[in-house]
């Protein structure tokens, strides 16, 4: 999302390379590109112009110290500044009272029935019980959908396609939450325009009538400037208590992450990114402020690493790579995992310096498709012991696979040089420390 504002930033910061010292002219220099990199990655002048003319004024207040130079300087207060920008600290939502509600609010096509799925799953892997309302009868297909994304995640959805009230839908749904003992309910609403009064007539109705612990609205990023001017609209009228970015894994130049919090005043509280029901994510001004720098996202990649890898099969794991047995069924569950965690390109954007090296890079999710069906078609006895696999066995899983020979081969090399070099690290007693480091209760 990031990917030219990133660039135009880094760019920005190589007018103080080789400089000793923090000048007037220098950190004005730098002030007006950064504030052009802004404005073209669509955030708010106003906004924009603020941001740089706290960066020069803290700029020009610093000494700077021998161990560092003015264009690192320059970066940490830019990264202070962005992370003030979007709100300095994550907050979580609210979940209080019998049921606590949550309400969705936006636009048509902003993502809201996607993000209610997502939203429970969330919830409901924190051990909540959870319940989907739909309520949005203007478009029978929502009804569906958010049936269809109840059912993956394993969440009951109230539904009353006949009833054209979207209040006492809501109600209804109230009551058989509480007689179902359900602790979450997140009703989805019909989307709707600011100026569409009937509607927002609506919105405030059931806002009034359910008193949610916490309205959520639903912003659309790839929109840029214009969602942050609809936020502002339904703001004033509904009061919402937090944003929800979607679609931020799109062509966009990322403005309304940036200036929407400064506008209207109110967190942004999530990001979604996909279609994948896991592909929700708390959000932490921090931690976008350093991936839109450039310096990665190391925490919330050991985060999501750590909801989907179990500690006992780490353990497991750990201990048959110390005596060099990994087989193509660890490998297999391995890939299983990785795939978990959401979009390869995005994880790779978290490591520090990989995001400009990726943005030219396509890396397709279904890349991992031809490895699995390669070692979906192999025996359990070639899975365990890759070394019997001939000719003839490679020819039949070439043929079951649906791929060919070349890649089978290079799939077998692959794997065999990894575990020559698992083999290695473990002799030098390198295998233990590095997976430490991914089991860090030493198991």
């Amino acid at each position: 999302m990031f990917d030219n504002l990133s660039i135009k930033l880094e760019k920005a910061f190589q007018t103080l390379k080789g400089q000793g010292r923090i000048t007037e002219i220098n950190v004005a220099t730098t002030a007006k590109e950064i504030r052009k990199a802004l404005i073209d990655a669509d955030v708010n002048y106003k906004v924009a112009k603020e941001v740089t003319d706290d960066i020069k004024e803290k700029a020009m207040g610093q000494n700077v110290l021998t161990a560092i130079s003015p264009g690192q300087l320059l970066v940490k207060i830019t990264n202070d500044e962005l992370t003030s920008l979007m709100g300095g600290q994550s907050e979580d939502i609210r979940i209080e009272g019998n049921p606590a509600i949550i309400l969705i609010a936006g636009l048509q096509g902003s993502g809201k029935t996607t993000f209610s799925g997502k939203l429970a799953n969330y919830l409901k892997k924190q051990g909540r019980s959870v319940m989907l309302v739909a309520c949005d009868i203007y478009r029978p297909a929502a009804i569906d959908q958010l049936k269809v994304l109840g059912a993956q995640v394993g969440v009951e959805v109230f539904a009353e396609p006949e009833n054209k009230d979207a209040v006492k839908i809501a109600r209804a749904a109230i009551d058989h939450a509480k007689q179902n003992n359900y602790r979450v309910v997140i009703v989805d609403t019909a989307g709707r325009l600011a100026v569409d009064e009937a509607m927002m007539n609506e919105i405030a109705n059931l806002k009034k009538a359910l008193n949610p612990s916490e309205t959520l609205f639903v912003v659309d990023a790839m929109t840029g400037q214009d969602a942050v001017n609809t936020a502002k609209a339904f703001n004033d009228r509904l009061n919402f208590d937090g944003v929800v970015l979607t679609k931020l894994d799109g062509d966009t130049r990322g403005g309304a992450a940036l200036s929407i919090r400064r506008v209207v005043e109110k967190p942004i509280k999530f990001m979604s990114l996909g279609e994948k029901m896991e592909a929700i994510d708390r959000f932490y001004p921090d931690r976008m402020a350093s991936r839109i720098l450039g310096m990665g996202d190391v925490v919330s990649l050991v985060e999501k690493a750590q909801e989907v890898f179990d500690e006992e099969e780490a353990a497991r794991l750990n201990k048959k790579l110390r005596r060099n047995q990994f087989d193509f069924n660890d490998f297999l569950t391995q890939l299983q995992q990785v795939k978990k965690m959401g979009n390869m390109k995005d994880l790779l954007g978290m490591i520090p310096g990989m995001g400009k090296a990726m943005k030219d890079i396509n890396i397709d999710d279904n890349s991992f498709k031809p490895i699995e069906a390669i070692i979906r078609a192999m025996t359990l006895q070639e899975r365990e012991n890759p070394d019997i696999i001939n000719g003839s066995r490679k020819n039949r899983i070439a043929s079951g696979s649906g791929t060919s020979i070349q890649q089978v081969n290079q799939l077998l090399k692959q794997f065999s040089d990894m575990r020559k070099l698992m083999k290695t690290m473990n002799k030098m007693g390198g295998g233990k420390r590095a997976l430490s480091t991914l089991n860090p209760h030493g198991k």
